[in-house]
């Protein structure tokens, strides 16, 4: 499945803006195979891939855990963090080493409820990914599980 890239921080926020999240950001690393969060999990923090992959991944009953997209340099690995009650609806894997930028989740929606245009930008950076993502999951799952032929007319 061909799929275009979720919008990236550095197309998304203004430089100005991107400059003041990023003074919360730091520096991580992770090995291949390191669980970033599982479903149901608390989304207290976010990360915005430096270089690897990470998969996110969806479970589903009785069956192997859905790979719904792998995300990989510039790309946000997180939205659930931006929205109450801040508990992840997917799993993330690193399926190759990864570095990346973590940002804490409580800091950075503080920053953004003391200054609406900064606010606004990051939802709507969150929300534009969060729109690819849903996306991304519906043809997904339609590839997986959808009967032979059910998406076309008769």
């Amino acid at each position: 499945m061909i799929t275009t890239p979720a919008p990236s921080m550095l197309r998304a926020l203004p430089a100005e803006h991107r400059q003041r999240l990023m003074r919360y950001a730091r520096e991580v690393s992770f090995p291949q195979g390191t669980r970033l969060f599982e479903e149901g999990g608390k989304a207290d923090r976010f990360w915005v891939i430096r270089t690897g992959t990470v998969e996110l991944d969806m479970h589903v009953p009785g069956r192997r855990a859905a790979v719904i997209e792998t995300l990989r340099d510039n790309e946000l690995v997180g939205w659930s963090w931006l929205f109450t009650p801040h508990v992840w609806h997917l799993g993330a894997e690193a399926t190759t080493p990864v570095r990346a930028y973590e940002f804490d989740a409580t800091a950075v929606r503080l920053m953004c409820q003391d200054d609406p245009a900064m606010g606004n930008t990051v939802a709507q950076w969150v929300g534009d990914v969060l729109a690819h993502r849903l996306r991304s999951t519906r043809t997904r799952l339609l590839d997986l599980y959808a009967p032979y032929g059910a998406g076309t007319a008769v």
